[in-house]
């Protein structure tokens, strides 16, 4: 017969383990990133055919990742320096927030000349825009609502939420006529309490690839002037929507020719291919000089508890392709390659639809600029064309033009007359 003990510690072997309770058991799980799970299912698709248009990075005509060879001759450049690897200040690389800001503001800037821009670099956009967030939400005295167009870049609205503010919509994206709803965009604009914050994208809008023209950029710059409303310029592709900067950075010079005062959140992932470098700005333009060494010292109150300083070595890269002479013409010359390269494959797009005796209209691939395209198809032609023609997009049916190429636009132009084949 067994002993007492020797049953007790038979029990304990064969007693089921009893787990403990982890401290995350109710972290819920998050939604899917879109782009992700495109990508994710281009990646299983074994088709020599497959097309991935989702990501928002710029390809060559080959559909590979593109590195700008004066980018490579600015690091050579940066790397044959032998710099140390010390902190920047909170405020980054002087040279380049300065470069930086001319680049966008203009060399005849008046609030540049002034000493009246606060600048600080960023992580990129993302990074000039949380911190525009923050400040706005701790320091814009007159609401803690921003508005944003319908629809914008998906990031916008978590950036904003994250930092405070209550994010709503106006009017942007006309369905039917596939271009800006410019009338009811401005309604929108005067129904909005006054003084209220705007995002506002630079150029190449942001799914849509719709702008304004010129003339409408004035008259929403009245209109948002008669009502005080603040704009928040979110400039992700100067140089890269129409090859010129200048012509590029109209909306944001016009604004601060007629004397709003603005915030700037510029990035360099595109026009530079500085993808992972993560190199942006974010400027404020204020009154006076006062003004803006007041703003200077919350700006580096924000920015301390959030990463400290900003990274030095694509700073370098960066100011160094626009102080160097030579390298920041061979730099201008490349971001228009590529703002070339996107505007013919628009071109070509529409060329072969029109071929292959589409019925539907597809001017708006043709009159949209920059690296995004709206086609105006819906949902179930989006599913259609990955499940039948292995072409990839998000669900909205907003294609990256960079990932068309030379030798994927035929099977796309085919794909995309066969899935529309009964719209009017």
């Amino acid at each position: 017969m067994l002993s007492r003990s020797r049953i007790a510690v038979r029990q304990l072997r064969t007693a089921p383990t009893v787990r403990a309770i982890s401290v995350w058991s109710n972290v819920p799980a998050g939604p899917p990133d879109p782009i992700l799970g495109i990508t994710e299912a281009f990646k299983k698709d074994s088709s020599p055919q497959k097309i991935n248009l989702g990501v928002g990075a710029y390809r060559d005509a080959d559909g590979k990742p593109y590195v700008l060879p004066s980018v490579l001759a600015a690091e050579d450049k940066v790397i044959s320096e032998r710099n140390d690897k010390e902190y920047l200040p909170i405020t980054g690389l002087g040279t380049f927030t300065q470069a930086a800001a001319v680049l966008a503001y203009g060399t005849d800037s008046k609030p540049l000349s002034e000493g009246r821009v606060a600048i600080t670099q960023s992580l990129s956009g993302t990074g000039a825009l949380r911190i525009a967030g923050a400040f706005l939400a701790r320091h814009y005295p007159h609401a803690k609502e921003i508005y944003v167009p319908s629809p914008t870049w998906g990031n916008h609205i978590p950036i904003f939420r994250d930092s405070g503010l209550e994010v709503k919509t106006y009017s942007y994206y006309d369905k039917k006529t596939v271009g800006l709803d410019f009338e009811g965009l401005k309604k929108d604009l005067k129904a909005m309490p006054d003084k209220s914050i705007v995002l506002l994208h630079a150029c190449a809008h942001n799914p849509t690839g719709i702008d304004p023209t010129e003339a409408q950029w004035r008259e929403i710059s009245d209109v948002i002037k008669s009502k005080g409303h603040f704009p928040l310029i979110d400039n992700a592709y100067l140089g890269f929507a129409s090859g010129s900067v200048d012509k590029d950075a109209f909306a944001l010079r016009h604004f601060v020719e007629e004397g709003h005062q603005l915030i700037l959140c510029q990035s360099f992932a595109k026009n530079m291919g500085l993808y992972g470098e993560r190199v942006g700005t974010f400027s404020v333009v204020c009154a006076d000089k006062e003004e803006k060494a007041r703003v200077d010292s919350q700006i580096k109150i924000l920015v301390r508890p959030m990463y400290s300083n900003p990274p030095v070595h694509g700073a370098r890269v960066a100011s160094t392709l626009l102080t160097d002479k030579k390298l920041n013409a061979q730099w201008l010359a490349e971001v228009k390659g590529m703002a070339d390269r996107i505007i013919d494959m628009r071109s070509t797009l529409f060329d072969l639809l029109h071929e292959l005796g589409s019925k539907k209209k597809w001017d708006h691939i043709k009159n949209q600029i920059g690296m995004f395209a709206y086609l105006g198809i819906s949902p179930e032609q989006v599913d259609q064309l990955a499940r039948e023609h292995h072409i990839y997009l998000t669900r909205d049916g907003r294609i990256s033009v960079a990932g068309v190429t030379k030798h994927n636009v035929r099977h796309l132009a085919e794909s995309l007359h066969k899935v529309t084949a009964n719209d009017a």
